[in-house]
């Protein structure tokens, strides 16, 4: 590649500046010749096509157009796709590999906020925070001060689903705590697990045994309702379910029903569908907590998936390979 090879943004227009705040901009365009004002929300644009023609590194984020056998034969020079987002599979097609083009994801940048969220709420349900709140705000009554019994983060057990880059970075932000992990993946082995620190053990198996299961899988089609009606009573009385990867991971009307039965708590960063209906009993019940997807990457959280576009880039020019390739094998069972 050239010293400064050409390069074209390739996402929506509106996020760019908060994922390329200045400074990450300024860093991104040592490497690069990148124009902020030319940005590829559809591939058609005669702006765009123009720069296309000569285009090196596209960098995509949300809203990247699909990067299709038309959108690549305009781009005969292309050699990179780096991704300011975690999952491709919204506008990667296979070809962009089979002609050789380098793909890399800032995901490993994005799993940290998500596994930082799940250890706040994985502290936070151990010490039954969220249903206390809902007794106290209805109650409009302190219970007083005594000790209140089956509580607490010494000891609790954590079973994590899925050891994808977030489900690792949980599984690290947990070991300071006093808190007993495990993991199931029908990816990993024995050994891997043991690298992590954690025992390996059957997805019912950990159901059975865990005091918090945080989801951490893709959702594909051997995954939709991963955690059904017969998963969920598997789970013992107070356990709490996290969910933070993709609604349907989990059968919804199964989760309400256990639920209303006051048995389990949840604790939902997505949902299925998303957003839910305005009629949805998951907003009433006093034991789901539910947030509006916020546990990616938010606010000044962006400019790190920035950054991690611009290191790549860094590596690329000066002859490099980049460090979070995505290889199209893994396509498939990834988020």
């Amino acid at each position: 590649m050239p010293e400064r090879p050409q390069a074209l943004f390739a996402m929506t227009a509106a996020n760019l500046p908060q994922v390329f705040p200045p400074e990450v901009l300024a860093r991104l365009r040592k490497s690069v010749d990148i124009d902020p004002d030319v940005v590829a929300e559809d591939f058609t644009d005669p702006r765009v096509r123009e720069t296309l023609a000569r285009t090196e590194i596209l960098v995509t984020g949300w809203g990247c157009p699909r990067i299709d056998t038309t959108a690549l034969d305009a781009a005969p020079g292309l050699r990179a796709v780096l991704h300011s987002a975690g999952s491709v599979k919204g506008f990667a097609t296979p070809e962009i590999w089979r002609r050789g083009i380098q793909v890399s994801s800032a995901a490993e940048a994005n799993a940290l906020p998500v596994a930082e969220y799940t250890l706040a709420m994985i502290l936070l349900a151990g010490k039954d925070l969220f249903v206390a709140r809902e007794h106290l705000r209805t109650s409009r009554a302190h219970p007083g001060w005594g000790i209140v019994p089956g509580i607490g983060n010494h000891g609790r057990r954590v079973g994590v689903i899925g050891a994808s880059r977030i489900g690792r970075r949980v599984l690290e932000l947990l070991r300071p705590f006093d808190l007993v992990p495990a993991l199931t993946d029908p990816y990993v082995d024995e050994a891997r697990a043991a690298e992590l620190g954690v025992p390996l053990v059957r997805l019912d198996d950990l159901l059975r045994t865990s005091d918090i299961v945080t989801i951490h899988a893709p959702e594909t089609p051997e995954t939709r309702h991963l955690i059904g009606r017969r998963e969920l009573s598997l789970m013992p009385d107070g356990a709490v379910l996290i969910n933070t990867a993709r609604g349907g991971l989990v059968d919804h009307d199964a989760l309400a029903g256990e639920l209303r039965s006051g048995r389990l708590s949840a604790i939902l960063d997505v949902t299925d569908p998303e957003p839910l209906p305005a009629d949805s009993p998951l907003y009433d019940l006093p034991n789901a907590f539910i947030t509006p997807h916020l546990a990616g990457s938010q606010g000044n959280e962006l400019g790190r998936l920035g950054t991690a576009v611009a290191e790549e880039a860094e590596r690329l020019v000066s002859g490099g390979r980049p460090a979070y390739p995505v290889e199209l094998a893994g396509l498939e069972r990834g988020a």
